[in-house]
């Protein structure tokens, strides 16, 4: 079992940066996949970034490609999202997730543990 807190959110004017951190707990955390998530009101929850156990592959979805970094402190059991230039459309609710097979995987589907989520609100 692996417990993920994610932290860092608030609020923002846009261009403007925020760095969230999730925090992993439980047996080889280390060796899990990570990715963060986001949800916006109203939609359904899209990918965001992912990295693999090693740090080795990353992925991050076209609409943050170039904005956002995702890292991982594996000494540390923590992954990171490093937001620059952030726009109101950033606004959502960013979620954690781990997967097991330790891969940077950009489908929901592939995610065996979910934090609670962490608010980010980016004001025009």
């Amino acid at each position: 079992q692996v417990q993920l807190v994610e932290s860092g959110g608030g609020l923002v004017q846009a261009g403007g940066s925020l760095r969230l951190s999730c925090a992993a707990s439980g047996r080889t955390s280390s060796s899990y996949g990570m990715g963060w998530f986001r949800q916006a009101p109203g939609k359904e929850r899209e990918f965001v970034a992912s990295i693999s156990w090693n740090g080795g592959s990353i992925n991050y979805a076209a609409s943050v490609k170039g904005r956002f970094t995702i890292s991982r402190d594996n000494a540390k059991n923590t992954v990171y999202l490093q937001m620059n230039s952030l726009k109101p459309e950033d606004t959502a609710v960013y979620y954690c997730a781990a997967n097991r097979v330790g891969i940077a995987g950009i489908e929901q589907r592939t995610y065996d543990y979910w934090g609670q989520g962490t608010q980010v609100t980016v004001s025009s």
